[in-house]
């Protein structure tokens, strides 16, 4: 079992945990949904054909031990990302906690790939540019789907941009080594919403959306759904 199955099921939660009684007021959210289905189709059509069996095979030849000593490297390099945006939200004890986290995993932890961090009670966070422009109290913006990068908000959609430059992979010279580690991230993240599938009821655009907003609602916040996950 990997470490950080808390941030493994907060990541399935974001895309696979639906609250009903949300729907109408999400519904005010997505006034571009005829936009978005279309790109949420092709992103269907790009996972159904590439991404999901890439990672199905992945997940075959794969010991589940390994498995999770990829996902903690890559959570730890977005540890980067967390600091920086604690600061920027003067969120100082928490910027402490995170800091700390890469620091532990990054050496004891052998470059990340074991969360020793979480055994020492660094508790794992997550944070992003999109949460700090709401943090200051930015509008979030309408729903949006993007090709390839899937549900957003105008709001996240901005953050995505600053948020790159603080990932580690992007600023390594050798491409094939970059893009391969690019990929790499992304096959596990896919890897770790194939189970969370099971759990899609009713129509499966409208599902995520309202489980996306709703989970980008918890990590700004921090108040519980009513339909807890």
């Amino acid at each position: 079992m990997r470490l950080a199955k808390k941030w493994l099921t907060l990541t399935c939660c974001s895309f696979f945990c639906a609250t009903p009684v949300l729907a109408d007021a999400n519904d005010d959210q997505d006034p571009w949904e005829g936009f978005n289905r279309a790109i949420f189709a092709f992103n269907e059509t790009v996972d159904t054909y590439a991404l999901k069996p890439i990672t199905q095979g992945y997940q075959y030849v794969t010991p589940d031990p390994v498995e999770g000593l990829v996902s903690n490297f890559f959570d730890n390099l977005g540890e980067v990302r967390n600091v920086v945006n604690d600061l920027l939200q003067l969120e100082g004890k928490q910027a402490l906690n995170d800091s700390g986290r890469f620091v532990v995993n990054s050496t004891v932890g052998m470059l990340g790939l074991l969360d020793v961090a979480s055994e020492f009670g660094l508790e794992k966070n997550y944070e992003d540019f999109g949460l700090t422009l709401g943090h200051w109290h930015v509008p979030q913006g309408n729903y949006l789907v993007l090709p390839f990068f899937g549900p957003q908000t105008v709001r996240s959609t901005v953050g995505l941009i600053p948020d790159s430059q603080l990932n580690p992979v992007n600023h390594i010279e050798d491409v094939p080594t970059r893009n391969g580690l690019m990929l790499m991230n992304v096959i596990d993240t896919r890897s770790g919403l194939l189970k969370a599938e099971d759990l899609i009821v009713g129509d499966k655009y409208t599902f995520i959306r309202n489980t996306y907003l709703q989970n980008r609602a918890f990590l700004l916040t921090s108040e519980q759904p009513e339909d807890d996950f």
